[in-house]
């Protein structure tokens, strides 16, 4: 079978592919993945094969320029209020995000990528959750195409309540502008072209189907076991030795920085209101942020990079956004977290793991350093907060079938969709 990735060039979002095109490949499958030419390093260092289609988006400095001019988008997909989920306020909503958004991300790319699809012919596409090019291609070239859900499905529960409420309008307000961009690409539209054929969905399974959080919602989901992996990287000597006193990492994400311009909370301030605890805090951060800060307290040790999978065991307490990699990972190490949120999907996942004990949850505007340094005191003097943690892990996560398991069940579903003429 053949199977082609498709993902834009978002290196966050493309790295949770990374495992399940591995057990595609090995499992004698050929494998490709197609992005913008940003993304090709980075695929290929993942040890698979990069098509590179198309030229690189320019959605970080459109969204600055919006910023800029007082235009960013009031629509958010994490919005739970039902008296704030009008028609008015999700059309409105998709005025914004199709055009500002998913267009910038995958106009470029998707000429050359149906050009690809028609002349290489895979039986399957796996496209990242906006990479709606990758449905346009399967359409025209009569592949099966799965959506790859690399968190909580704010983008699916979202367009279920918007097809809901469309559907409740007269005929002349039944507006569909992101419908209307995919058959304009594809030559007609279907509702599997928003959501796949199936989705693969690695989140933990109560986390997928709690109406306590406003996630309850029907789709035909593949479960899949999170795997890590955020790059190639190096054990360092440091973290070879087991740490003398319990280690803090904080550790904030990479896009923060790459695409929205600095973290949600003060660095300086938190480390220096750790500083007289008896632990040794270890800070992820660029060079750029490092050089920024000026003094720390003696008990920091910022290093640029640290493989979290390898840093993540080492360590008592985990600060972070609660971006799902880094949440995940974190999880499955058994380390509570203390995670700082600041928008769309965090919210939940911080909430999720608060409700589970496995962690606590502070809003990123309300992460003053005195703040942070008591929920880390909490944190550290309770050892309940990493036997859920642990727990957690274990009936919630490692129960799903791993990437290698789920194989069998892609290729039975690839048969069952693809096309007819194939």
């Amino acid at each position: 079978m053949r199977v082609l990735f498709a993902a834009y060039a978002e290196k966050t979002h493309f790295l949770g592919m990374v495992p399940l095109a591995w057990a595609l490949q090995t499992a004698g499958h050929e494998v490709r993945v197609a992005s913008q030419p940003e993304l090709t390093q980075v695929i290929t260092r993942a040890g698979l094969t990069a098509v590179p289609v198309g030229e690189d988006h320019d959605f970080a400095n459109v969204r600055r320029l919006h910023a800029q001019r007082g235009q960013a988008p009031k629509f958010e997909f994490g919005e739970d209020r039902p008296e704030v989920l009008t028609w008015e306020y999700l059309k409105e909503g998709y005025r914004v995000a199709v055009p500002w958004w998913w267009r910038v991300v995958n106009d470029t790319m998707i000429d050359d990528l149906v050009a690809f699809s028609r002349w290489w012919r895979p039986d399957l596409i796996v496209w990242e959750t906006i990479t709606f090019a990758g449905p346009i291609a399967a359409v025209v070239c009569g592949a099966a195409h799965a959506r790859f859900s690399w968190s909580i499905d704010l983008f699916g529960r979202m367009r279920a309540r918007y097809v809901r409420l469309r559907d409740e309008q007269p005929p002349h307000d039944r507006e569909d502008i992101l419908a209307d961009w995919l058959a304009a690409k594809a030559g007609h539209f279907s509702e599997e072209m928003t959501t796949g054929h199936f989705t693969i969905d690695n989140v933990p399974p109560s986390l997928r189907g709690d109406p306590t959080l406003g996630l309850d919602f029907d789709l035909h989901n593949v479960p899949v076991q999170y795997v890590p992996y955020n790059g190639p990287a190096a054990v360092p000597d440091w973290l070879r030795e087991p740490p003398e006193r319990p280690r803090v990492c904080l550790t904030l994400g990479t896009t923060s920085t790459e695409r929205f311009g600095g973290y949600a909370v003060g660095v300086k301030e938190l480390l220096d209101a750790l500083g007289d605890l008896d632990v040794e805090v270890v800070a992820t951060l660029p060079d750029k942020e490092q050089a920024e800060l000026g003094a720390v307290p003696a008990n920091a040790r910022l290093v640029t990079f640290a493989p979290l999978n390898a840093l993540a065991p080492t360590c008592a307490v985990v600060i972070n956004h609660g971006g799902p990699g880094t949440l995940f990972t974190t999880l499955l190490h058994g380390a509570p977290q203390l995670v700082l949120p600041s928008k769309f999907d965090e919210p939940f996942l911080a909430a999720y793991l608060a409700k589970n004990g496995a962690g606590l949850a502070l809003p990123s505007h309300e992460a003053t350093g005195a703040e942070v340094r008591k929920h880390v005191v909490r944190m550290l003097d309770d050892p309940s907060f990493a036997a859920n943690a642990r727990s957690l892990w274990e009936k919630d996560m490692l129960a799903l079938p791993t990437p290698n398991q789920a194989v069998p069940e892609l290729e039975r579903l690839a048969i069952m969709h693809r096309g007819s003429d194939r």
